[in-house]
């Protein structure tokens, strides 16, 4: 057994005595109550999940295992030289709970390369595509076609002990996440680049490999700029869409290949990762409206109102949960800041920072006027040469597999069962309150 499922092992089955222990005796605890509203609102704050990964804060953002972003920046291994930490670490922190080492960092590197072969047949799938195909298409059956693959669905055929069923969900999550940035990369080329891929370099770490077979920048500061961007959007919490599509669907026992494609699926969406590339659009439309690359805050303004007035919403601003700019956001300026500060579009970027909150505050019934993670990645990109927009989820969701596949591992070990949520009628929705109202008067 190698190390880290070692240590894996020793951690969840510890907390499935725990775990089950505990349930035994306060598993009739009742935890508050929800609203009709919250019902049609698709659970909207309701405690539905448990999720050991990741614990969103309205007022602080995202924790990974209890440390925030600026923590993980300190405290999480770095290649030398550099200031953005390795996303292999995030994976490890995820998995076990505790900040790796470098030496750990560096065995999970080496042994996501050892994994990192994709079969042939997985790119004959991907050249059957149009081209025209949305990356996000081709990324979702890519990783649904590997599904031959998996262990954990060979062992279930064969009969395999359901407490086991961690360490094959284990297997395939390992295998999957250390192919994940050739499929991107192949993709990205593909499409975008006539076929022109570049091979892999067994040298570089995880994101830094991902970057450079991107190809379109030979700065060190791209692979640190992919180093801090799979590590920030690896995870937020078990109810996002993403997270929430790929527990659904391996709470049937299906593989990792089947629940991280569907998870792929939800983070396509507009109201979700998809936003990413909305926000890039919505600038440059803007910026066209406007006539000139660099609007006053004013021209901002009234193209934001406009938009409002529309009846449309204005994207990479506002979050379901969020009461407070995201930190991700944060992390990103911080390093536009260090590395590109006179660039024209993330100033753009800036400018709306100080200029939509003041907008949508003039809407009482907004909540959250603040910029979320998609404000502020695509100029990022941008700035390094990765301009096609529709590109941007699909790296999105190289990152974000590492977050819900370590949830899908401590699924397996603490056995949780299918999910089935009760569902009810708006007839039955009228009865209840009719019933309520009788007993009230």
């Amino acid at each position: 057994m190698d190390p880290l499922k070692a240590k894996f092992a020793e951690k969840a089955l510890a907390v499935f005595t725990e775990f089950r222990a505990f349930m035994k005796a306060h598993g009739d605890t009742v935890v508050g109550e929800i609203t009709l509203a919250q019902i049609q609102k698709g659970a909207r704050g309701v405690k539905y999940m448990i999720t050991e990964t990741s614990e969103l804060s309205a007022e602080e953002g995202i924790r990974f295992r209890g440390y925030s972003i600026p923590e993980l920046k300190k405290l999480l291994p770095k290649v030398e030289g550099d200031t953005e930490p390795l996303p292999e670490g995030i994976f490890y922190l995820m998995l076990t709970g505790d900040i790796p080492t470098r030496e750990d960092v560096d065995w999970l590197t080496a042994e996501w390369r050892k994994r990192s072969t994709v079969p042939q047949h997985v790119f004959d799938v991907l050249e059957a595509f149009p081209k025209e195909t949305h990356p996000m298409t081709q990324f979702s059956t890519a990783i649904l076609s590997m599904q031959p693959d998996s262990h954990f669905a060979k062992a279930y055929a064969e009969g395999v002990n359901k407490k086991d069923y961690w360490s094959y969900m284990y297997e395939d999550v390992m295998d999957l996440a250390a192919r994940l940035p050739r499929i991107a990369a192949y993709i990205y080329r593909k499409t975008f680049h006539n076929g022109d891929h570049i091979d892999p370099d067994p040298s570089l770490d995880w994101a830094a490999n991902l970057a450079h077979m991107l190809g379109v920048s030979d700065s060190p500061d791209f692979k640190s700029l992919m180093r801090l961007y799979l590590t920030i959007h690896a995870d937020h919490e078990g109810g996002n869409a993403s997270a929430h599509a790929t527990h659904l669907c391996g709470s049937t026992l299906s593989d990792a290949y089947y629940s991280l494609s569907s998870g792929i699926n939800a983070l396509a969406g507009p109201l979700h990762g998809l936003a990413n590339q909305e926000v890039i659009k919505w600038v440059l439309a803007m910026r066209a409206h406007c006539g000139t690359d660099r609007p006053s805050k004013e021209q901002l303004a009234d193209y934001a109102r406009k938009t409002i007035a529309e009846g449309r919403v204005i994207p990479g601003y506002g979050h379901a949960v969020l009461r407070i700019p995201d930190p991700r956001f944060t992390a990103q300026m911080e390093f536009a800041k260090k590395y590109f500060p006179d660039d024209e579009l993330v100033n753009v970027i800036w400018d709306l920072f100080d200029v939509i909150p003041k907008v949508l505050q003039e809407k009482p019934r907004i909540k959250s006027p603040w910029p979320n993670v998609d404000a502020h990645s695509g100029a990022t990109l941008m700035h390094y040469g990765l301009k096609e927009f529709n590109f941007y989820t699909v790296l999105f969701g190289v990152s974000r597999a590492l977050g819900v596949m370590a949830s899908l591992c401590w699924s397996r070990a603490l056995g949780f069962p299918i999910v089935r949520p009760k569902s009810i009628s708006l007839q039955w929705m009228k009865n209840f309150v009719a019933s309520q109202e009788e007993v009230a008067g």
